[in-house]
């Protein structure tokens, strides 16, 4: 019996309740099994010519019958518990061994021999139905004896070949039995098994009604299936309804033999065969339906097995797996997403790993993060995705075009999502949510610059985890942008200095010098020229001086400049930007009077900010971060961009009224205000004043409108903004690593303010210990602050008062003794986020010259 978790009342909850699911699932079954019974009595008879049935075709009283006919009155004769024949068959072998043409019934039905077979080239090859496998698990339970079930089992789940046989989809399927019959649903299902009257009701057709809500139709269609999934589940459910002893470790050494083969035949054989895969893909769908697979025997010795096969489907089968699966598995993906998981944890924590055995060199761990990765499209492709209509167009500019053309070539695309011709970015609402995906013991031991290597090297190609960015927090991907943006800056560095061998000497540094009382002006000047003459100096490390100031920039004086220049540029009274009153973010002007060029360059200081790994503080909806993906806005994002709209237009869309337009009184024409306030009119289309909303245009008049707002009226501003961040982070695998959300975080830190993380994290020198009294009275100091004063002691200490992304556990900070007593306030080094404290003797004296220092500290001095 497979391990399970003991003393859990919500695991006995959950246990009851897949034994209903189970019971009802054999209920139904049954139930379908002696309505076919009755359909072929009407339609076949039972073969006895003296027969005396008045509902079976072989007493010669049936005229006739349509399938329709047979069909209705077979569900009607259920329902009464009419008298059924004996000899009567209900089933049908699969369609892959029907022969053509009007079949004999004899010959349709299936084999009574142990294992039944059906002939595949010549050969005779054991298969599975769900109704054979029932007959078995009822004749094991008869004899008190699973031989049989484990013989079978082991013949039929070892071998590809019979597996991927099993379980299709019968020839009757689109019969017009199998059509009422699969239109019932199984909570119709009274607790006796019999079918209640509603079920009845349902098969014959009077509730034909489908749920319109189902997303499925914005899944590709790549291929589908036939396997008949449900029977799979049913069975599945049957079949561990029964002691796990009786055959789970049959199972499960037929899987190792199963994926051992397949993992040599893919490797060996590379797929040429398009049938041999396509065939494969049948055997991974049943056998990722095994409830079980994340328990202890599956995990350790079957599903990292089956993993390792997975990973070595071709990228085209792999997509048309991901397609199968977000149409026709829904239920089942999150728990699946739970099993990979859990092995990945599993693997990693009790793994030994060096840098010469690294975590990516783990074949169960990388095979594994592959098999997510078709999960992880699967549950895009099962949420809501955004219309391709979406995609934000290029820059007309050839110049432009082809630099950026070059540039993004050099960013490796992921080939499951070119197969599929989606992204992350593409997902308005997954099925499964993102952050479930996350993994972060295996994030915390990833070695980012090793994997950074990896992600680099050409041949021989390696493992990186940065192909598969899902599965790493964002703490741990913000490294991988980090090694990244530093070893450019590197090379940047190394042709300034090549430069000056040979006579061409250009300083190796982005150097800005600006005064604090004209800052946006000696910036804004500066970068104008610098992205003129050559846009490539954005990529240097940045170093700021302050005019008159004697601050050495090594990262703290940028740190201040950002703030600074944040500060200025986003204000309302600049007009560049508005606030959203009901948010109070930050959104483009759309009556600004200032160039693109300025635009540009606050999209420059932007990217330089991702580059220069400077958080800012800055409060830009979230529409923003995916138009700077490539996706416009849409309707769904009023929701985070002017809340009180969103529902303003949803209730429009709700309304089913006649009367709407006396009752909205809204016209495709709209107004909104300019900076000084007046009142502006936009038609949403060619005399839209004079067109009202109604029923039949209420949705084309909120796409527009929305339209209007996130995009058109701000074309002009945002297009430059953009421009302006891809000058520096073209090159970058930015859009690789980060979803919209996540850009947010890089660009804002965390929300989450949290000293204890900070007090856990900081690090002591100088004599100081974490059981210094002088400490000591610090943390208690830091604690007792406001939340205000808590971000100005983060700021005076390290230059900025923002959470880096993972929380201030990241910081590292460094309080140092400053010498004994005395009066002298503390000194902070913000480049290193170094704070020397002197040795005060009170707590009060400390609070007193800590406060003063805090609020006095503007500008760099010499230290």
């Amino acid at each position: 019996m497979s391990a399970q978790g003991q003393g859990d009342p919500g695991e006995d909850l959950t246990s009851r309740a897949e034994s209903e699911t189970s019971c009802n699932d054999m209920k139904r079954a049954a139930a379908k099994k002696l309505i076919e019974c009755y359909f072929y009595q009407l339609t076949d008879g039972c073969g006895n010519r003296d027969c005396g049935n008045q509902y079976c075709a072989s007493s010669g009283k049936l005229t006739n019958l349509t399938a329709d006919e047979a069909a209705a009155q077979a569900i009607s004769l259920f329902s009464k518990d009419a008298r059924l024949c004996d000899g009567v068959h209900p089933t049908k072998v699969a369609r892959t061994t029907m022969e053509p043409g009007p079949a004999s019934l004899a010959k349709s039905l299936p084999n009574k021999n142990v294992n039944p077979t059906c002939s595949v080239e010549g050969k005779s090859v054991p298969y599975l139905t769900e109704t054979k496998l029932l007959d078995i698990i009822s004749k094991c339970k008869s004899e008190g004896s699973y031989c049989l079930l484990i013989r079978t089992l082991g013949e039929v789940f070892s071998s590809a070949q019979a597996l991927s046989q099993s379980f299709l989809k019968s020839e009757k399927d689109d019969s017009p039995l199998t059509v009422l019959l699969d239109r019932a649903p199984a909570s119709l299902l009274c607790p006796s098994g019999d079918l209640s009257k509603e079920a009845v009701r349902s098969l014959q057709g009077e509730d034909k009604e489908e749920d319109s809500s189902d997303p499925t139709p914005t899944v590709p269609q790549i291929d589908d299936t036939n396997v008949d999934l449900p029977a799979v589940r049913r069975t599945f459910a049957a079949l561990w309804s029964l002691p796990g002893e009786a055959f789970e470790s049959a199972l499960v050494h037929a899987l190792v033999t199963l994926a051992d083969n397949i993992e040599l035949n893919l490797r060996v054989f590379s797929g040429n065969s398009e049938d041999s895969t396509d065939s494969l893909l049948n055997v991974f769908l049943i056998v990722f339906e095994i409830p079980v697979l994340g328990s202890s025997e599956y995990l350790e010795m079957a599903l990292h097995m089956l993993c390792k096969a997975a990973s070595c489907l071709p990228i085209s089968d792999q997509a048309k797996l991901a397609c199968i699966w977000a149409r026709h598995c829904k239920t089942r993906l999150p728990s699946l997403l739970q099993s990979l998981q859990q092995l990945i944890t599993v693997k990693v924590i009790g793994g030994t790993f060096t840098r010469d055995y690294c975590v990516q060199d783990t074949d169960t761990i990388t095979a594994t993060t592959k098999v997510m990765k078709i999960v992880y499209f699967a549950s895009i492709l099962a949420g809501e995705l955004d219309s391709p209509e979406l995609a934000l167009d290029e820059d007309n500019e050839s110049n432009n075009t082809e630099k950026s053309n070059q540039r993004a070539s050099t960013i490796a695309q992921d080939p499951l999502a070119v197969e599929l011709a989606i992204s992350s970015v593409d997902a308005r609402k997954p099925l499964i949510p993102f952050i479930d995906f996350y993994n972060e013991p295996l994030s915390d031991i990833v070695e980012m610059d090793k994997d950074f290597a990896y992600y680099k090297s050409e041949q021989p190609k390696k493992f990186s985890f940065m192909n598969y960015a899902f599965i790493l927090t964002p703490a741990t991907k913000t490294l991988g942008l980090y090694y990244d943006n530093r070893i450019r800056m590197y090379s940047e560095r190394r042709v300034s200095f090549l430069q000056a061998v040979v006579g061409q000497p250009t300083t190796p540094y982005l150097r800005l010098k600006v005064r604090r009382d004209h800052l946006i002006e000696d910036a804004l000047i500066e970068l104008e020229v610098v992205a003129m003459e050559n846009p490539y100096d954005l990529k240097k490390q940045l170093v700021v001086e302050f005019q008159g100031e004697q601050g050495v920039d090594e990262g703290g004086v940028s740190k201040e400049f950002f703030q600074l220049v944040v500060q200025e540029i986003f204000n309302p009274d600049f007009a560049m930007f508005t606030t959203q009153e009901d948010t109070q973010t930050t959104w483009f002007n759309p009556t600004s009077f200032e160039s693109d060029a300025q635009f540009t360059l606050i999209g420059v200081v932007l990217g330089l900010a991702i580059y220069n790994n400077v958080i800012l503080d800055v409060r830009f909806p979230m529409v923003v971060y995916r138009k700077l993906l490539g996706r416009k806005g849409s309707f769904p994002d009023l929701e985070d961009w002017s809340p009180t709209l969103y529902r303003t237009l949803l209730e429009m869309l709700e309304y089913t009224g006649d009367d709407m337009q006396d009752m909205f009184m809204q016209t495709f024409r709209v107004g909104y205000k300019d900076v000084f306030g007046s009142y502006l009119f936009h038609e949403l289309k060619e005399n839209g004043d004079e067109i009202y909303v109604t029923q039949e245009n209420k949705k084309e008049f909120v796409d527009l409108y929305a339209d209007f707002l996130l995009n058109k009226s701000v074309e002009r501003q945002f297009k430059a903004f953009r421009r302006g961040f891809q000058m520096v982070t073209d090159e970058s695998p930015l859009a690789l690593l980060f979803r919209p959300e996540e850009i947010e975080q890089l660009v804002c830190g965390s929300k989450i303010f949290d000293f204890a993380e900070l007090e856990a994290s900081t690090e002591y020198e100088g004599g100081y210990t974490s059981e210094s009294d002088t400490v000591r009275n610090f943390w208690q100091v830091a604690h007792s602050l406001t939340p205000e004063y808590q971000r100005r002691l983060l700021q005076f200490t390290t230059g900025s008062d923002r959470v880096p992304v993972g929380g201030l556990s990241r910081l590292k900070m460094v309080i140092a003794r400053h010498g004994p007593d005395s009066d002298r306030l503390p000194i902070a080094h913000t480049c290193f986020n170094v704070l020397l404290l002197p040795d005060y003797s009170t707590i009060d004296k400390l609070q007193d010259r800590l406060l003063k220092a805090i609020n006095y500290s503007k500008g760099f001095g010499i230290l």
